[in-house]
């Protein structure tokens, strides 16, 4: 795996089926699922895994497409970026497909899959925002034909997760067939590591605001006070229009809460302030957010 790694016996597993491959980690704990890779053989070549055995999970065509479901959408885990980005699958989710574009040169995106980007849980992974926006829950498959649900919200954050010998089998996205909006800002030109990114998606049916920001922390955060207070003020049965300064607002609103500023100081001590570096990342959340809402609404 590299010129200077130790010569272990590993095995490599080609299973045809999503039982098959959780049979082949049943039967050795030690092995690592893999897909497209972009993250794990990263991990590989720096030194920071030495998996016993790898079960390769690209054979498997029930998780590399997508189906309906009951007024959702069923997501391989296998979907590659590049297919998410097309435009078949972007009049369906839109921010997914926008999100799925950006996540980096061509080569990344033709090998990197949605089940990769949870399951890595990087703080700047594309994907992550626009599903816990989306408020979408991911189908786990287990042993002996087990399969359970779990918001994608609860993996990223800690509260559920993957047991022994589990797969993500199935991304749940409900189709809400309203505008959706994805941006990132990045440190350079071009696709790169987002420092910040922001999912806003129009759920009309329900008259409300959905808002998920990614990269600046653990896992993506949602602003639900910002999110209650901006769809209170949409004409949702008009043109659902917003003054500039609401969308302001909502910006600094949703900056503050991701971002806030440190506590009051106790009696007799100096106020502690936002470092230029802190600051400079907030302005960027409001700037996202007040973009991507008046896109949204537009």
């Amino acid at each position: 795996m590299t010129t200077h790694a130790p010569r272990t016996g590993r095995s490599v597993t080609l299973p045809d089926s999503l039982d098959e491959a959780v049979a082949a980690l049943t039967a050795m704990p030690a092995a690592v699922p893999v897909a497209g890779g972009t993250d794990l053989m990263a991990a590989v070549n720096r030194g920071r895994l030495r998996p016993a055995g790898l079960v390769g999970l690209g054979r498997i065509s029930e998780i590399r497409g997508w189906r309906y479901q009951d007024g959702h959408a069923l997501l391989g885990a296998g979907l590659t970026h590049a297919r998410m980005g097309r435009p078949d699958f972007a009049a369906l989710i839109p921010a997914l497909a926008a999100s799925a574009r950006a996540a980096g040169p061509p080569q990344i995106r033709n090998a990197g899959t949605l089940g990769g980007n949870i399951v890595t849980a990087a703080p700047t992974g594309d994907t992550l925002p626009v599903l816990a926006a989306l408020e979408a829950d991911l189908v786990i498959a287990g042993p002996e034909g087990a399969r359970r649900e779990i918001p994608v919200s609860h993996l990223l954050a800690g509260r559920e997760m993957l047991g022994p010998a589990e797969l993500i089998a199935f991304v749940r996205v409900p189709l809400l067939h309203a505008p959706q909006v994805f941006l990132k800002a990045t440190g350079r030109t071009g696709p790169g590591r987002a420092t910040a990114s922001v999912a806003v998606v129009l759920d009309p049916a329900r008259r409300g605001v959905r808002c998920a920001v990614g990269a600046i922390a653990p896992m993506p955060l949602r602003p639900l006070e910002a999110e209650r207070w901006i769809a209170s003020l949409i004409d949702w049965d008009g043109e659902r229009g917003l003054a500039g300064e609401a969308l302001a607002a909502f910006g600094e609103y949703v900056a503050t809460a991701c971002i806030p500023d440190p506590a009051p100081a106790a009696p007799g001590e100096e106020q502690q302030v936002l470092p230029p570096a802190v600051l400079h990342l907030r302005r960027t959340v409001a700037a996202l957010a007040r973009r991507a809402l008046g896109r949204a609404l537009s």
